[in-house]
């Protein structure tokens, strides 16, 4: 069940052809994004290249990436090699001076370790050829030290002085988790301390300046124009804009925001934001509330926790009440994930435990919102510790010496279960890891409901199960029960109460198949109440679509 599932649905008339591929025209609004499943990856870490200049130097680049997109999306409903993810999201790619890229050097080129602007051009083609958008990267908040604007900031008498944020004393105070934030190496040249939110490295830039803000606002426009990019991820976007000490998420920072989302629409109607507001739900909700929200979405890191730490805790209830806590706040309009680039990978967190994982993708690919997958989730790599055990190279293959990800040498350790964790084994594995992101992506591309429907919590009357139906009304309304067991344990004696969803008079198993699905399948009513299936295997998912009145 994956693309081709999709052709056969178009073929019986049950889906328009236009959703097996994302539009890649300047539309009139951005409504694609709330079908899509992005694809975070870090280029250095995602493939090098088997020719042209950059080919097996043991860092990847845009060459490599290229040559590996048909395993994130081939753009043909046909085949089941493909994950079928339509967005990707790629780490800074623009030349710096670490290895990470967010201290940026030059907004407008791309890192000479990853290739050429015409590289990233012909990526972004290859993309929408296959059916999927890209967003950008875009670290608005700071540059790096060694950024042209920085150096000439250094001067007094410089028209760039006033592009960063001085002061004549120290004023005392720290950031917002205790660090320092106001550095003294340039004093003897300015007789001033420069404000770094991060680190020195990364002097933050001045957003009360209407000389930057025009400047981001340009390369913007460059990006979206003249690359062709359709949005961007908006790095700690919730630094823009300081107030003294209140550093995070000023009224000031909304505002600002606000009027580059004008500035973006009006560039290109189609073009989606997404911001990185590492906060609670007080602090997300004010970047997308109301008609005009100053960002289109924003990632849900609260739920995000709740799914990792829950399932390592064996706590449904914590995932229970942000789920419903995070469409009672957004919607749908947040981005949904479960691990990204600065936090230990979820594998790691679940001590290689597959089953939870397992549980886990199936609530990020059923709920609502954005959903948003790093890198090498899809086949369980671990990583932990510092940021470069937790961006290792990609696993491709079982070779232990490069993991298939460079005939080089690999510019960091491979990760631990080479041999067992590899794109190339688990494609081979009806079952595996893989083979269930890949069926769980063709199914919420398939049925509206999951991508875009309405979410209803519903009891189950067992603790170990995370229950809701997702809805879609109008011409074609859609309903669709999903049920987890997150627990350890196979579950018999549980009943969905019909106060909470009505039943129908069909249901159709959509996830897992029938064969796969555990002994005793059936539809089970019980005084009163019903149960789709007899018997919810540990740490599995149903998906179960009902149809017609009861």
């Amino acid at each position: 069940m994956h693309r081709a599932m999709l052709a056969t649905l178009v073929a019986a008339g049950s889906l328009a052809p236009a959703a097996l591929a994302a539009t890649t025209t300047n539309d009139a609004t951005n409504d694609w994004a709330e079908d899509t499943v992005f694809y975070l990856a870090f280029v250095r870490s995602f493939a090098d290249s088997t020719e042209g200049p950059l080919a097996n130097d043991g860092v990847g680049d845009l060459r490599g990436l290229i040559e590996h997109l048909d395993d994130l999306n081939d753009g043909d409903p046909e085949t089941d090699t493909d994950l079928g993810v339509t967005g990707l999201w790629l780490m800074p790619v623009q030349p710096a001076t670490s290895y990470h890229g967010y201290d940026i050097t030059d907004y407008r080129a791309i890192n000479p370790d990853y290739g050429t602007l015409d590289d990233y051009k012909e990526l972004v083609a290859a993309c929408h050829q296959r059916g999927i958008r890209v967003v950008l990267d875009l670290v608005l908040n700071h540059t790096g030290r060694a950024h042209p604007w920085f150096t000439q900031a250094a001067d007094p008498a410089s028209d760039k002085h006033d592009w960063y944020v001085w002061s004549d004393s120290d004023p005392g105070y720290k950031g917002p988790w205790g660090q320092p934030v106001w550095h003294d190496d340039l004093l003897e040249q300015t007789g001033q301390y420069y404000y770094g939110c991060f680190h020195a490295g990364m002097p933050d830039l001045n957003y009360r300046n209407p000389a930057v803000t025009a400047e981001m606002e340009s390369t913007a426009a460059f990006w979206l124009d003249d690359v062709g990019v359709d949005g961007f991820r908006l790095d700690a976007v919730r630094h823009l804009v300081e107030d003294g000490e209140a550093q995070a998420s000023t009224p000031a920072t909304l505002d600002w925001c606000r009027s580059f989302n004008h500035f973006v629409k009006q560039t290109k109607p189609s073009a989606w934001i997404v911001g990185e507001v590492w906060g609670g739900p007080g602090e997300i909700k004010p970047y997308l509330d109301g008609p005009d929200p100053a960002l289109d979405s924003c990632f849900d890191f609260p739920l995000a926790y709740a799914i990792v730490e829950g399932l390592r805790e064996d706590d449904a209830e914590r995932i229970r009440v942000e789920l419903a806590r995070s469409w009672d706040e957004y919607h749908g309009r947040a981005s949904t994930f479960l691990t990204n680039h600065d936090m230990d990978r979820a594998m790691s967190r679940w001590a290689g435990d597959i089953p939870k994982a397992r549980a886990a993708i199936t609530l990020l690919l059923t709920t609502p919102g954005v959903p948003f997958l790093y890198y090498g989730e899809e086949i369980g790599m671990e990583g932990a510790g510092p940021h470069e055990r937790i961006r290792t190279p990609m696993q491709w293959t079982d070779d232990e010496d490069n993991a298939g990800f460079t005939a080089g040498d690999p510019w960091e350790v491979l990760g631990p279960n080479v041999r067992d964790i590899n794109v190339r084994f688990e494609k081979r594995v009806p079952g595996s890891l893989w083979h269930l992101y890949r069926d769980l992506i063709a199914l919420r591309e398939a049925h509206p409901a999951l991508a875009h429907g309405s979410f209803t919590p519903v009891d189950a009357n067992h603790p170990g199960l995370i229950a809701f139906l997702r809805e879609t009304a109008g011409d074609h309304p859609e309903r669709v029960l999903v049920v987890v067991n997150v627990t350890a344990d196979p579950i018999r004696d549980y009943a969905i109460l019909p106060d909470a969803v009505h039943p129908g008079a069909t249901q159709t198993l959509l996830l897992p198949s029938e064969a796969d699905a555990g002994p005793g399948l059936r539809l089970v009513p019980k005084e009163g109440a019903w149960r789709p299936l007899e018997l919810l295997l540990p740490h599995t998912g149903y998906v179960v679509r009902l149809g017609g009145a009861g």
